[in-house]
């Protein structure tokens, strides 16, 4: 079978990113399959700059509390900061065998650009299922909707 998609493959350094704003139980489902799939965990935490580039809005939390809360997790051992959609810049700064990303993205022309551009380096992209539960952006709405509660 094909090691990237046999679940009993573990890779020595796998690597996660993501923006991590408003942590929910997806995130943490995808950083525990990737904690499975490798002996050394990487996560990427995107930096204010880069989530305000891509999203347009600055993140509800900064990111030195995002790293913060991702640090405690027990599962994650090393916590860099992402500052770019280039995943070849971050494993110049940091190299990783094994790069873990949600299902969503299977398929689609980001994810087959990113599987061209770090199988260039040996890198293997693996997918996980994706995850139906509030997403940020989500929670965000209902933030901004009053629906919380202080």
């Amino acid at each position: 079978m094909d090691p990237v998609n046999d679940a009993r493959h573990m890779y020595d350094v796998g690597y996660c990113s993501g923006a991590f704003d408003m942590f929910h139980v997806g995130q943490l489902n995808l950083l525990r399959r990737a904690r499975n799939r490798c002996r050394h965990l990487v996560v990427g935490v995107a930096s204010d700059e880069y989530l305000e580039s891509v999203k347009g809005r600055a993140p509800v939390v900064p990111c030195d509390e995002r790293i913060d809360i991702i640090s405690a997790l027990g599962i994650v051992d090393e916590v860099v900061i992402d500052r770019s959609q280039d995943k070849l810049a971050i494993w110049q700064q940091r190299p990783f065998d094994v790069i873990f990303k949600d299902g969503d993205w299977q398929g689609t022309p980001n994810g087959y650009h990113l599987e061209r551009v770090m199988g260039s380096v040996g890198v293997d992209v693996v997918y996980f299922p994706h995850t139906h539960r509030p997403a940020s952006s989500m929670l965000r709405s209902y933030l901004l909707e009053g629906g919380a509660v202080e």
